[in-house]
C-alpha cells in the first residue's frame, strides 16, 4: 500500500477490536454498556437487541463504544437547557469597530498589503478552508469544493483557491526575498465530514495537489454527534445505528484541537489564521491585506463584513450583545421589522448592516481560547430536522455550531468591509433558483476579472451581451487584479476565455 501524499488526521476513536457476538449474561460488552448508558437515560437503543443478528449487534456495540457519553450528555443537556434562556440586549456595532471601504486610503491599503506579504513571507500565517459539505443542492453528491460553476477554465472551487494561495506565495517572496530564493510556503489545513473526507483527498492526489506541495495540504475530519428527540433521547437510525450528524462548521474548533492541529501550527511559528467556507467562488484566501489590517489592529479576531442588500435581506449580521459587550453574529430570524429597517442617521447605513460571509482571521492564540471555551460551555445550537429513523423520517434535532460561535469570547473584534461584487460570490443553489447559483456566481467572476483586464488596458470582443459573458483571469497570473497591464495592453479577448500565463 501506497504511503499517504498528504497528512490526514482522523478525529475518534479508531481500531476497534471485533467481538464475539455477546452473550446477555453480567458482565458480558453488551450488559455493561446498558449499564454505562443506564446513567444517561439513553438504555433504550438497545431496545431492540433481541431482534438483531450477531454481525448487527457487533455493529451496535461498536457505534455505542465510539461514543464519548460524558461529552455527549454534557453537550445535550447544556443545549437543551440554554433554549429559551434571556439573552443580553442587541445594539449596533459601533462605528470604530469597522474599517469600511470608503474611509481606507491608498495609504492604509498599500501598508496593510507590505504587512500582510512580509507575515505570509515569515510564515506565520495559516490558512483553515471550512469544506465539510457536499454539493446536493448543486445536484452532486461530490465535496462541494470539487464543483465546477462553468467558467472558460473549467476549474473547480478547489483549484481556484488553491492557485489563490501559489499567487501569494509568489507575491511575498517577490516583494521580501530581496534576491533570496527561499520558498514562501502557506499551510493549508482542509476541515472535511465523513462524507467528503475520502473524496476529497482523492480529489487532490489525482491533480497533483493542483501545484501545491502535499506536506503542505493538510486534511482533518470535522466530528459527529448523534441526533437527538426534543427529550434528549438518541434516534435510531436502524436497530443498530445511531442517527449522527456533522457537528456543523463550528466544529472546526473543537476538530483542530482534538486533532493536535493547534500545535502543530505553533511548531511551525503560524501566528494567524485565515479561516474561510469553500463555497466563496471570490474568496481571497490568505488576502495579504486583510492580514496587515489585523496584524494593525493589534485584535484577537476580524471578520470581512459586506452590506446588506435590502433591510429584509436572509443573511447574519454583526451586533454587539449589551451595552459593552462583545461583538457577536445574530441570524435574521432574531431580527425584528423595525430593528432590521433602523437607520443610522449619521451614517445613512441600515444600524444592522454588517452581514457576516464567512471570511474570518484569528490569531492562534485565541483559537485555542475559543476551543477550550465552546468545549468548556458546551453549548450548541439545535436545529430541528427530519431525521432518518428505524420509522421512517421523525422530527428531532441536530446538534451544531457555528463558525461565528467563537466571537462572543473575542476580547476584540474588528469588522473589515469589502466590497460584494469583489470578494463574495456565494454557490448555495442549483441553477434555475432565484440567488447564489453557480451561473450568478460565474458571472460575477467574469465581470470582476473583465473590470481588471480593462483596467490593465487590454479590449474586448464578444458575440453575447457582455453582462452575459466576460473573461476570467487565472489567479496565477493576478490574485486582485494586480501585474496584468504586462499581459493585457493593447491586446485584444474574445470572451468569453481564460487568460493565463
Amino acid at each position: 500500500m501506497e504511503e499517504p501524499t498528504a497528512t490526514e488526521i482522523e478525529i475518534g476513536t479508531s481500531g476497534v477490536t471485533t467481538m464475539p457476538p455477546p452473550s446477555l449474561t453480567t458482565g458480558s460488552p453488551h450488559q455493561a454498556l446498558v449499564e454505562r448508558l443506564k446513567d444517561y437515560g439513553q438504555e433504550d437503543v438497545f431496545a431492540l437487541w433481541d431482534e438483531l443478528s450477531p454481525e448487527e449487534r457487533d455493529l451496535l456495540l461498536r457505534d455505542i463504544e465510539n461514543l464519548d457519553l460524558p461529552r455527549i450528555d454534557r453537550i445535550t443537556r447544556c443545549s437543551l437547557h440554554s433554549q429559551g434562556l434571556p439573552v443580553a440586549a442587541t445594539e449596533p456595532v459601533p462605528e470604530n469597530c469597522v474599517s469600511t471601504v470608503e474611509e481606507r486610503t491608498k495609504e492604509d491599503r498599500d501598508k496593510w498589503w507590505r504587512m500582510g506579504l512580509k507575515a505570509i513571507y515569515e510564515g506565520k500565517l495559516g490558512v483553515v478552508l471550512l469544506s465539510g459539505g457536499q454539493g446536493t443542492r448543486l445536484g452532486s453528491s461530490d465535496p462541494k469544493g470539487c464543483y465546477n460553476i462553468g467558467l472558460p477554465s473549467g476549474k473547480s472551487l478547489f483549484q481556484i483557491q488553491a492557485e489563490r494561495i501559489l499567487c501569494v506565495q509568489r507575491l511575498a517572496a517577490q516583494a521580501m526575498s530581496e534576491g533570496s530564493t527561499r520558498p514562501v510556503t502557506i499551510q493549508w489545513y482542509i476541515m472535511t465530514s465523513p462524507f467528503t473526507h475520502e473524496p476529497t483527498q482523492k480529489f487532490f492526489e489525482s491533480r497533483k495537489y493542483f501545484g501545491l506541495e502535499p506536506e503542505q495540504v493538510t486534511f482533518f475530519q470535522q466530528g459527529t454527534l448523534p441526533c437527538i428527540s426534543k427529550d434528549g433521547k438518541f434516534i435510531m437510525e436502524t436497530p443498530f445505528s445511531l442517527a449522527k450528524a456533522p457537528d456543523g462548521n463550528g466544529g472546526v474548533y473543537a476538530a483542530l484541537k482534538s486533532s493536535r492541529l493547534l500545535e502543530d501550527m505553533a511548531s511551525r511559528g503560524i501566528k494567524y489564521v485565515d479561516c474561510y467556507g469553500v463555497d466563496n467562488v471570490l474568496v481571497r484566501v490568505a488576502d495579504p491585506t486583510f492580514l496587515g489590517y489585523f496584524i494593525d489592529k493589534g485584535a484577537a479576531s476580524a471578520a470581512k463584513v459586506v452590506r446588506k442588500a435590502y433591510p429584509q435581506e436572509k443573511v447574519g449580521v454583526f451586533v454587539r450583545r449589551g451595552k459593552g459587550g462583545p461583538l457577536t453574529v445574530v441570524e435574521y430570524t432574531e431580527l425584528d421589522q423595525s430593528m432590521a429597517s433602523a437607520t443610522n442617521q449619521q451614517t445613512g447605513r441600515l444600524q444592522f448592516c454588517w452581514s457576516n460571509v464567512c471570511l474570518h482571521m484569528f490569531t492562534l492564540d485565541f483559537l485555542n481560547q475559543v476551543a477550550n471555551g465552546l468545549e468548556k460551555d458546551s453549548v450548541y445550537h439545535l436545529a430541528e430536522k427530519k431525521i432518518p429513523s428505524i420509522n421512517g423520517f421523525t422530527e428531532g434535532l441536530k446538534l451544531e455550531q457555528f463558525i461565528f460561535d467563537c466571537f462572543p469570547y473575542a476580547p476584540s473584534t474588528a469588522l473589515f468591509e469589502v466590497l460584494r461584487d469583489e470578494e463574495f460570490a456565494p454557490v448555495k443553489n442549483a441553477n434555475g433558483s432565484n440567488f447564489d447559483t453557480p451561473e450568478s456566481a460565474r458571472l460575477l467572476v467574469l465581470r470582476l476579472h473583465t473590470r481588471w483586464v480593462i483596467a490593465a488596458g487590454g479590449f474586448l470582443t464578444h458575440s453575447v451581451p457582455l453582462y452575459a459573458t466576460g473573461v476570467e483571469v487565472s489567479p496565477l497570473c493576478s490574485y486582485a487584479g494586480e501585474n496584468l497591464e504586462a499581459i493585457c495592453r493593447g491586446r485584444t479577448f474574445h470572451a468569453p476565455c481564460e487568460i493565463s500565463l
